[in-house]
């Protein structure tokens, strides 16, 4: 289990500001990659884009849409520290699909590996995010960490691609089941139908329905498997049936998705902000056929009955009762609207 900051030492604290400051840039970046460009694909090739219904951002919605190559998809797989070889078994990371020269060979497509080198998988290289991007076309998860093979400390790197979670989901079930004192040991001690259900509310812990497909299912396994270790990790997954980015970290779960406001929409919003309506429009929002977008992310927060008991004693599991619940919903302005900050914007709920 990750440490917080307050028990860290001083050196651990500056590696976790590092961490973050980076996390934030990684995020904005995928955050575009994943919506604003995929939006753009649907449009350029004349195919509607499926803006998400309301009930599709509350906790266990099962609705889903197809999949659609227009859309990007991926997980990238962010580590403050260096992942434990013990976990390669489910983590798959070897020399194989280590980021070096002679593996990224095998990659006609990918733009920069004629001018590849070990320093452009460093994250404080300018073209890091460049090489990330033209990597997520490649299927299975990207995993960034810090260099094991250096003596710098504090050094983030891409060390892996092609990366495959592969740890079964009963067994995931089981840990988190274990740590929040719905069962002692074994997923199945209290029977099968208590088992089924435990990895039903799997999911759910990390805001989906069971029914999911295999990329998100990938994404909340590889978060649960990296509770194991003691650093934070984010876990970044965007899904095509979904049409959302989720990020898995240590501050629980969030859904970025696109919403689309009208200028009667933008008026209220700008004049709310103390804004001018053009100045709102230049710093939130991207612009379509009659319309505009722009990202919104809803913040999820974990209920009582998905944190460990207080007393530490065993507790019956209501099946019942919901262990995610939205807690906020923020409107993000533009990578270019570096002064400004993520306004409120109530959605899910609104009109209800």
């Amino acid at each position: 289990m990750w440490i917080y900051r307050e028990r860290l030492n001083y050196y651990e604290k500056l590696r976790r500001s590092l961490y973050e400051i980076l996390r934030d840039a990684l995020e904005m970046r995928l955050m575009k990659i994943s919506l604003i460009d995929s939006f753009y694909n649907y449009l350029r090739n004349g195919v509607e884009y499926s803006f998400l219904e309301k009930r599709e951002l509350r906790p266990t919605s099962k609705k889903m849409e197809k999949e659609s190559e227009l859309f990007n998809t991926f997980i990238v797989i962010f580590c403050e520290g260096i992942i434990s070889p013990e976990l390669k078994n489910y983590i798959r990371f070897f020399p194989e699909n280590k980021l070096v020269k002679k593996n990224v060979d095998y990659l006609p497509n990918l733009s920069l590996y004629k001018n590849f080198n070990q320093n452009l998988r460093y994250f404080d290289k300018p073209a890091f995010l460049d090489l990330i991007e033209d990597l997520l076309d490649i299927d299975y998860a990207l995993l960034i960490q810090q260099d094991p093979t250096i003596k710098k400390k504090n050094r983030y790197a891409l060390t892996h691609f092609h990366v495959k979670i592969d740890w079964p989901i009963a067994d995931a079930a089981e840990d988190l089941a274990v740590w929040l004192r719905y069962i002692q040991n074994n997923l199945y001690e209290k029977g099968d139908k208590v088992a089924r259900i435990l990895q039903n509310k799997l999911f759910e812990y990390y805001g989906c329905h069971h029914s999911v497909g295999g990329r998100r299912t990938a994404g909340l396994i590889a978060a649960q498997l990296l509770r194991k270790l003691d650093f934070i990790s984010t876990v970044f997954v965007s899904s095509s049936e979904s049409r959302s980015m989720i990020k898995y970290s240590e501050r629980s779960v969030s859904k970025f998705f696109l919403i689309q406001l009208y200028d009667s929409q933008i008026g209220a919003l700008s004049q709310r902000e103390g804004m001018d309506f053009e100045t709102f429009k230049n710093a939130y929002l991207y612009p379509a056929n009659g319309y505009y977008v722009g990202i919104s992310e809803a913040v999820y927060s974990h209920t009582p009955y998905s944190k460990p008991p207080e007393d530490g004693k065993l507790r019956k599991l209501r099946p019942a009762y919901s262990w995610l619940r939205l807690r906020d919903e923020f409107l993000h302005p533009k990578s270019t609207a570096l002064t400004l900050r993520p306004i409120n914007y109530k959605w899910v709920y609104a009109g209800e």
